[in-house]
């Protein structure tokens, strides 16, 4: 799953990659070029391509199904993207406009993002979530020209497809959700989403005759790079199957899609694995044929690793890491690591490199810089915000981490979300990390607690597991066992109510922080 980056640069120029290490995707076809970036040397031109190689492999396989709707063979997805194409130009929209999708996930959402790209228009999703106000920045500061809209028929014409699309074409816009100030438009290429692609299918461990055969169910939201760009378009370039779920909750939906459907591969965050494992229905559910379960966005403790293993015994797992700025996957941890290293997030993607821009000297961690194709080119209308991010080819991404020496990532925490406990680093990521795991814990979030003393102490804010209660005690005790002691929460909250989070899901850390009755210190 996703996060979003943004930080001040150190000003390192001459940034080397961290060693690989003992990386174990397959990297033929990779090519370096003489900017110093590594590329596929197959990928297809552009979204409009792809999709066209796929209707014409086999245009009656089916591609889109709306679980409890409709749904479109190849050839009809083609055809109904053809038509909005149409529509948008009787509109009066013309190659390079912006055109924003209001819509919620189905089939209209994937015929007006295919749409767009048949006419040449840029794509700006827009998060369901996102308040009117929010709304209305992000349609007036990407200049789209058209809006889809909920409740209304998508445009429809005589249809239509340019055929000359390149690599570098801008084809999409996706806003990323900060915690605080408006969100910043992430420029994303077609060469940024065929990237992608490939990354997506290096991971998987399949062979190339056997995509065809796949089907993926969306949970998560398509305006999200996790929905759209790592299961939707990979899917499509292969000729598989697109299975969406209206959202992660519609669990009639998922135990629809993968016992009646053979649904054969699930991402989602792993609350919503914990969600259905638990739920009464599961235990008749037949899982055999799921062979790919992935996951990521937030802590997974050991403990749930081994659950969604046993959940799902015939199914590689895996932890995903990236970014809106990545478009999506950065790195990977794969099924033989995923419990013994469930706090890592993996190795680089084949065409990635990772550096650590000014480590510490005794913990090796410092800003994580990451360089490859799918960087996306900057931020739109934000060239302050561009030059600070991307330099020297080298997106800053804001996130702490190290690299260990087999080339495993660890983030670490924010760089803007740390807790200084009199002059001790407290990182809220290794704090939550040991929470995810405690008897009791539904979700929890690490916030610094102002103290007079110490100018911070470590606080814990948590949410029971559904129809449980928290036994404190039990959970510093398990932390105890997993922290140093200056880590070890000497606040802990009870709440009644889910975390506070912004409409792209991020923990809103300050929001908690400063509305919280932290009452007194447990020591």
């Amino acid at each position: 799953m996703v996060n979003d980056a943004g930080s001040e640069p150190t000003g390192a120029t001459s940034v080397q990659p961290a060693p690989r290490g003992r990386n174990p995707f397959e990297d033929s076809g990779v090519v370096r070029g003489d900017d110093g970036i590594a590329r596929y040397s197959d990928r297809p031109a552009s979204l409009v391509h792809l999709l066209r190689a796929s209707v014409q492999r086999d245009g009656a396989a089916v591609a889109i199904v709306e679980v409890g709707g409709r749904s479109l063979s190849y050839g009809e997805l083609w055809d109904g993207a053809a038509r909005v194409a149409g529509g948008l130009r009787d509109a009066g929209i013309e190659r390079g406009d912006r055109v924003a999708i209001r819509l919620g996930n189905g089939v209209d959402w994937v015929l007006a993002f295919f749409g767009a790209q048949l006419l040449g228009a840029v794509v700006v999703p827009v998060n369901t979530r996102f308040t009117d106000e929010e709304v209305a920045y992000v349609v007036q500061d990407s200049g789209a020209a058209f809006t889809f809209a909920p409740d209304t028929a998508l445009p429809d014409g005589e249809p239509t497809a340019v055929e000359d699309l390149a690599p570098d074409d801008l084809a999409a816009i996706f806003y990323t959700s900060g915690t605080t100030g408006f969100p910043k438009g992430a420029m994303t290429t077609h060469a940024n989403f065929t990237t992608n692609n490939e990354n997506c299918l290096r991971v998987l461990s399949v062979e190339r005759s056997e995509l065809p055969g796949m089907s993926t169910l969306v949970s998560v939201p398509l305006f999200h790079v996790t929905g759209c760009n790592s299961q939707l378009l990979p899917a499509l370039e292969w000729g598989a199957r697109v299975e969406i779920l209206s959202g992660p909750l519609d669990l009639d939906g998922f135990f629809a899609a993968v016992g009646e459907h053979g649904v054969n591969q699930l991402v989602s965050v792993p609350a919503i694995y914990h969600a259905v494992a638990r739920h009464p229905k599961f235990a008749e559910l037949d899982v055999s044929g799921v062979r790919w379960v992935s996951y990521g966005g937030a802590p997974i403790a050991e403990s749930l690793v081994q659950r969604i293993k046993d959940a799902f015994p015939n199914a590689r797992v895996g932890n995903g890491f990236g970014l809106t700025e990545t478009s999506s996957l950065t790195s990977f941890l794969p099924h033989e690591e995923a419990a013994e290293h469930a706090d890592s997030v993996g190795f680089a993607m084949p065409v990635v490199d990772l550096a650590i821009d000014r480590p510490d000297s005794d913990s090796g961690v410092g800003e994580l810089l990451v360089r490859g194709p799918n960087v996306v080119q900057g931020y739109w209308n934000k060239p302050d915000a561009t030059a600070a991010t991307f330099v020297d080819g080298w997106l800053h991404t804001g996130d702490l981490a190290r690299i260990d020496a087999d080339g495993l990532l660890y983030i670490v925490d924010r760089k803007k979300d740390m807790i200084n406990r009199g002059g001790e680093n407290v990182y809220c990521i290794e704090v939550e990390n040991a929470l995810a795991g405690a008897p009791g814990v539904g979700e929890a979030a690490a916030v610094g607690v102002p103290d007079e003393m110490m100018g911070e102490k470590v606080g814990a804010a948590i949410v029971p597991a559904a129809g449980g209660e928290l036994d404190v005690a039990a959970v510093i005790a398990h932390c105890r066992k997993r922290l140093a002691d200056f880590k070890v929460p000497q606040y802990v909250a009870v709440l009644s109510e889910p975390l506070p989070r912004n409409p792209g899901g991020k923990v809103l850390k300050a929001q908690l922080r400063d509305e919280t009755d932290w009452g007194k210190p447990l020591r």
